[in-house]
């Protein structure tokens, strides 16, 4: 069976339940949907990060994401500009950095 090249793009949401913080994964959900044809939410992930002071912090986070019909060693300037700019609108909205945009190469059996 042949695989198809994928670009998965994955965005990183922390969840204090904010109106901005919902807004700004309303407007993704609807950009990966009408852009790549659909998009996976998975809400209320636990994780952790580490402050600036050395202290574990709980972290609730959600995590939108979709497949592009694009491949990293032919696209990966495209790709690269995309994900800057998911990473500078989500900045943006929320008026902080703390949105993480993850970007991998996957395949589909076709």
């Amino acid at each position: 069976m042949p695989l198809l090249e994928r670009v998965r793009v994955e965005v990183y949401i922390p969840d204090p339940h904010r109106p901005e913080y919902d807004k700004l994964l309303r407007s993704l959900q609807e950009e990966f949907t009408y852009t790549f044809g659909g998009c996976t939410i998975l809400h209320g992930l636990d994780g952790s990060y580490l402050s600036q002071l050395g202290n574990q912090i709980p972290d609730r986070i959600n995590l939108i994401y979709t497949d592009a019909p694009l491949a990293l060693s032919v696209d990966f300037a495209l790709v690269a500009r995309y994900a800057h700019k998911l990473r500078n609108v989500a900045s943006e909205t929320l008026g902080e950095e703390i949105v993480m945009v993850a970007v991998e190469q996957t395949y589909h059996v076709v």
